[in-house]
């Protein structure tokens, strides 16, 4: 229940994912009657006309989102991003938004050529070997004790907890909305087959797991509605296209973890009774005094309830940007911090700029966070997964918005190469006092008893700072052959809230397979790597003898390794956390994210320079500093500090000064005097060459009814505002 519940999207998201996989499986029943001639399959293009195909991609539902969005013409539009992300390409307008397909770097490997997963059809031989079991592969070459892990020497937990927040920042595949097999309606929680949707885990024998199930249910990522220019989009619709799984998310390091992707989340996220554009909190409970995030609308949630207080009041899950927000106590942290760190820049800017409205605050606070996760992400986090090498030779120095470059977060980026991270996580949840030793009252727990269990934040007294100050001096934990990933992860997922554990090496790796990734080798040669035919090939990348003889026992071929496995097990490079390939394939996406954004925060025009200069002083310790009651921290949380030589007061850490964002009232706004308020929407100043403009918008249910632009005359305004009537659903992207 609660893997499903984590790993569904957004209402708007869902409704695409149902259409989509009412598309494919239309497609695929009408493929598979179609008739024989001369033993030859007759295309499905020799029977359906484009009208046909129009009207089957219409009644699917599919047709509105295989078009191009309407991109706002305004002043705005380069004044601010999307929530969905679209339009930040103007020639390409899909490129990085949310509820689009993952790009693909090298075409998907499935058996039957278009949908089946690798793995789908027993007996088949991929280099004259048959494909392991993916809990084979996790039993014979991932699993670790928890008490053989190497601890890292120089990184702390924060830096894994960074990557998973940002991960949740950039990309999110939900699993597909239907629960039964579309033909047999066959339950994927009762079935050990493989029935699309159902693709389950075999457990083999004499695995820890067996006894009581014989395989781990699991179920297919949502597919995308497919996207592209009208002609070749339908002409390729005949042909069956591949598969391809949805992001949920926009692509852009924009803090959509803070603010979601869509209109309704929106509204769900905005304190609108508020003049300073804040952000909704938690109106129940607090952590001294300072706000903890809402929780979420629909009770009971799923969460996890404190076992000593069974008739106590429910804690239930969090809710935040992005829905996963309550997986670990730690992510929670962090998804908390940026909700106070926007509402405590909110305010400020309020106070410098009076005559600002609550949009206009909300959306240039929107901005400012958005350029501080990119900045503590470029400047902070990948230069320390990469190495200097790495990143100098696939990112370097920034080049400027780029227009060719598509910033889409590839498939393979999402499902395999950032996983890394899943194998860098500590199996202890530390909470300290604030001499940074072990609580009295707060003692460290276990990773499996912090799984969706908010309640630790809040019933257990102390809050975020135990929890802070754990992640600034615990370390890391080191990729090593011989230290995959703890038992925390293979043995004891979601034990706590959910019948039955996961293995999250098995999970990985079945994802992987259900998104027909090509292996290892294939990505080798992708990233310009020689690819690697034999055992004595595989020691030429990974030293360790022992991890290597396994993997030829388990996968009999090195070109038929799970790129996910391939890229964990090759030996680091120096300075860095990940070896060759997982380097070559994160560099490679953050140069997109980075140069295909138009709104990134060093491109000319999204800020002044002297806010870019105000930027380069902020840092992750000071948010840590301005939202928590933590008072002394390390200067860069992501290096292992140790107390108390490595730590300052707060007071001395630099911070930006937001006066660098102070506006002057011009003349003509004293003209004009202030515009109309409206109701159920607001409205924001918007400078155009040689005339000020006020725009327009309402709040999400709503519709605009009137002018959406206004300008400011020697007569005064232009015209009365619009109103913002009904209960109808926003039809334009909305900022």
């Amino acid at each position: 229940q609660i893997l499903s519940f984590f790993k569904q999207a957004e209402p708007e998201t869902q409704e695409i994912s149902r259409a989509a996989e009412l598309l494919e499986t239309t497609l695929h029943i009408l493929k598979s009657r179609t008739p024989k001639r001369n033993k030859r399959t007759i295309m499905i293009k020799d029977h359906l006309s484009m009208k046909d195909l129009k009207l089957i991609a219409n009644l699917s539902g599919c047709l509105p989102y295989m078009q191009p969005p309407i991109c706002p013409n305004g002043c705005l539009a380069r004044k601010y991003r999307t929530i969905s992300g679209a339009c930040n390409n103007r020639n390409h307008s899909q490129w990085g938004a949310a509820s689009t397909a993952l790009a693909r770097w090298l075409p998907a490997e499935y058996e039957d050529g278009r949908n089946q997963p690798k793995g789908w059809n027993a007996g088949l031989l991929y280099n004259g070997f048959p494909l392991p079991p993916v809990r084979d592969v996790s039993n014979n070459i991932m699993q670790t004790s928890n008490d053989q892990i190497v601890e890292d020497d120089s990184y702390s937990q924060m830096i894994v907890d960074w990557g998973q927040y940002i991960d949740h920042d950039i990309s999110f595949t939900p699993q597909t909305t239907s629960k039964a097999s579309f033909v047999e309606g066959v339950d994927c929680q009762n079935t050990c087959e493989n029935l699309n949707p159902c693709f389950p885990i075999k457990i083999p024998p004499n695995d820890s797991f067996s006894g009581t199930r014989d395989c781990l249910p699991f179920f297919r990522s949502s597919p995308a509605c497919f996207t592209g220019d009208e002609a070749v989009l339908f002409e390729d619709l005949k042909m069956l296209p591949q598969r391809q799984q949805m992001n949920a998310l926009s692509s852009f390091l924009d803090a959509s973890t803070v603010y979601g992707n869509s209109p309704s989340m929106v509204s769900k996220l905005r304190n609108f009774s508020s003049q300073e554009g804040l952000l909704a909190v938690n109106t129940k409970f607090t952590d001294s005094g300072r706000s903890y995030l809402p929780f979420v609308s629909k009770t009971p949630s799923p969460c996890a309830q404190d076992p000593r207080d069974a008739g106590g009041e429910r804690i239930e899950c969090f809710m935040a940007g992005d829905t996963r927000s309550s997986e670990v106590i730690s992510l929670s942290v962090l998804h908390t911090l940026w909700v106070r760190e926007h509402n405590r820049i909110a305010k400020a800017l309020k106070k410098l700029n009076h005559h600002w409205t609550a949009e206009t605050t909300y959306q240039e606070t929107r901005k400012i966070i958005g350029a501080l996760h990119q900045i503590i992400t470029f400047r902070d986090y990948v230069p320390k997964i990469l190495g200097a090498d790495a990143f100098d030779q696939y990112i370097g120095v920034y080049g400027g918005y780029d227009s060719s470059l598509n910033p889409t977060v590839s498939n393979v980026f999402a499902t395999a190469a950032f996983r890394f991270g899943h194998a860098t996580v500590s199996p202890v949840t530390h909470r300290l006092d604030e001499k940074y030793q072990e609580h009295n009252n707060f003692s460290s727990v276990s990773l499996h008893e912090t799984f969706f269990s908010p309640w630790r934040l809040i019933k257990e007294v102390g809050g975020l700072d135990p929890v802070i100050r754990g992640l600034m001096v615990n370390p890391a934990v080191v990729v090593t052959p011989d230290h995959l990933m703890n038992e925390e992860l293979t043995k004891k997922l979601f034990v706590l809230s959910s019948p039955g554990a996961l293995d999250l090496a098995s999970l990985n790796l079945q994802r992987g397979r259900d998104h027909g990734l090509p292996g290892y080798n294939a990505w080798r040669k992708f990233c310009g790597f020689p690819t690697l035919e034999s055992q004595a090939d595989l020691h030429t990348v990974i030293s360790n003898a022992s991890i290597v003889q396994r993997i030829m026992d388990v996968y009999g071929h090195p070109s038929n390794i799970d790129v996910w496995l391939g890229g964990l097990v090759e030996d680091i490079l120096p300075g860095a956390r990940t070896g060759p390939l997982f380097a070559c394939l994160i560099g490679k996406q953050m140069k997109m994210l980075q140069e295909g954004d138009w709104f990134w925060w060093e491109n000319s025009g999204v800020f002044t320079q002297t806010q870019r200069e105000e930027f380069e002083k902020h840092s992750l310790s000071r948010v840590i500093c301005d939202n928590s009651g933590v008072t002394e921290v390390s200067l860069d949380p992501f290096r292992l500090g140790r107390y108390p030589e490595d730590f300052f007061p707060c007071d001395q850490i630099p911070g930006m000064n937001l006066d660098a964002w102070q506006e002057n009232l011009n003349e003509e706004r004293t003209q004009c005097g202030s515009p109309t308020k409206i109701e159920h929407g607001d409205f924001v100043f918007c400078s155009s060459p040689g005339k000020l403009v006020v725009m327009y918008s309402c709040y999400f249910g709503y519709r605009l009814e009137g002018a959406e632009e206004i300008f400011c005359t020697e007569n005064g305004w232009s015209g009365d505002p619009p109103l913002c009537k009904g209960n109808g659903h926003l039809i334009h992207v909305t900022w």
